[in-house]
């Protein structure tokens, strides 16, 4: 998958609402022991948040483009305040349906 599209967009949002952030940015940025957990978290699950901390040196759109260029098939599906919501389908099973691309 290339790009989500906005209902799709949409449809992840509505999933991700009552998720509460499984990994947290701090002082040292997106270190590689963050890369590590976010990985380990997409093993678990297809979407999660992300929380920046207020020590993050980071702002918070520009983390999520970060960690979505970094690991592999992720998608960044909204910012909110300081939370990062991604998206990652399994590569076998996936669980999340998305709602098919206009044609």
């Amino acid at each position: 998958m290339d790009q989500l599209t906005s209902r799709q967009r949409a449809h992840l949002r509505k999933l991700a609402h009552h998720l509460k952030p499984v990994v947290l940015i701090g002082a040292e940025g997106i270190a590689p022991s963050v890369l590590t957990s976010v990985r380990e978290a997409f093993n678990r699950r297809e979407l999660l948040k992300v929380k920046l901390q207020e020590s993050a040196p980071l702002d918070v759109k520009d983390a999520a483009g970060e960690l979505s260029s970094r690991v592999s098939g992720s998608h960044s599906v909204q910012t909110i305040g300081r939370t990062i919501v991604l998206y990652r389908a399994h590569p076998e099973n996936p669980e999340i349906r998305l709602p098919k691309a206009a044609s």
